[in-house]
């Protein structure tokens, strides 16, 4: 029995290999035809950053059908408001070209001999992807209230079963240690968040899925958020603490406020700088492993290539995990040293 479970097991992770690297390589195949030099040759950094950073369209795969072409949504005062799709940008060979007045370069959108009077409120391939991931937030976690008041009482079943424990662990082990008794107000905030990173990460590991949460105006965006809710709630020992350190003789205390006053940002900063870094660096490795298959053009080394390739997105599951966790904790024990109580020594 135990060596039939083992058998099925290598067959199933076998398959698994092949259907992931099938799809990896697929995925980014569409963008070997934009990818080339002049001369032909393969160019592995525009491979990369034609998948890392944002985009005016989604492309999938080769074809017709194969590229997405996203909505352009533009103002400036001389043209005024301006709606149209990203397609009008591009020939029939994939170049650039100006459409009504309007110049695409480095997807940024400009008026034809002016680069700063065009206001850009397109809806990118992140913007599309923040969409997405806030629809499957909104599904799961309807689907678990419901199931949370059908089962009340009972336990736990079908994706409440999932989902319950980890908003358990996060709320008993990461929140209420690091916030205090108080931790309830800061609850739905701190769990939206790891949820938000969380399946922002995981979505973006998938074939032909946009960078999200590498996307550093994302990681900005909840850094900024968290900056907010400290600071808006801290207390007076907390500004106390930063304007008049106590125990610190008057001679070095206006230092010490510098010092103070700078972690005040730094704080957000590391949080916004951790996130992006380490979902980019995964994504910018991985695409870097498969380039080596299309500069070297060997069998060998693709299939070496593609089991790295594979194991390095095991590791990105985990990583996805850890890193929706950190940006939790660091969030939740900012907001705990902003409201603690100060407590007299005895």
């Amino acid at each position: 029995m135990v060596i039939n479970k083992a058998k099925g097991f290598v067959r199933f992770f076998s398959l698994a290999v092949l259907f992931v690297t099938f799809f990896l390589i697929s995925a980014h195949q569409p963008a070997l035809a934009e990818d080339t030099e002049e001369d032909g040759k393969f160019n592995p950094s525009e491979l990369i950053m034609h998948h890392v950073v944002d985009d005016h369209k989604w492309h999938f795969f080769d074809g017709h059908f194969g590229t997405l072409h996203l909505p352009i949504i533009v103002y400036s005062k001389t043209k005024g408001l301006d709606v149209f799709s990203s397609s009008n940008f591009y020939d029939e060979h994939h170049h650039t070209v100006d459409y009504n007045g309007y110049h695409l370069e480095h997807n940024k959108i400009s008026l034809v001999g002016d680069e700063t009077s065009v206001y850009d409120f397109s809806i990118s391939k992140t913007v599309l992807m923040l969409f997405i991931v806030s629809l499957v937030l909104i599904l799961i976690f309807t689907a678990v209230a419901k199931a949370a008041k059908r089962n009340k009482g009972k336990a736990p079943k079908g994706i409440q079963s999932a989902i319950e424990p980890i908003v358990i662990y996060l709320r008993d082990e990461v929140i209420k240690p690091n916030i205090g008794p108080n931790y309830e107000k800061y609850l739905p905030y701190l769990l939206s968040l790891f949820f938000f990173i969380w399946i922002g990460n995981l979505l973006g590991l998938l074939p032909g899925a946009a960078n999200l949460t590498g996307n550093i105006s994302i990681t900005l965006v909840l850094a900024v958020f968290t900056f907010l809710i400290v600071n808006f709630n801290g207390n007076k020992n907390y500004w106390k603490h930063i304007f008049a350190t106590p125990g610190v003789p008057a001679p070095i205390l206006p230092m010490i406020v510098l010092v103070e006053i700078i972690g005040v940002f730094t704080k957000p900063f590391a949080l916004m700088i951790r996130l992006f870094v380490a979902i980019t660096a995964g994504h910018v490795v991985i695409l870097s492993l498969i380039a080596l298959i299309f500069i070297f053009q060997s069998w060998s080394v693709g299939f070496g290539s593609t089991l790295v390739v594979v194991f390095i997105n095991l590791i990105e599951l985990l990583v996805a995990t850890i890193q929706a966790y950190v940006f939790t904790m660091f969030s939740a024990l900012y907001i705990g040293l902003a409201i603690e109580e100060h407590h007299d020594d005895h």
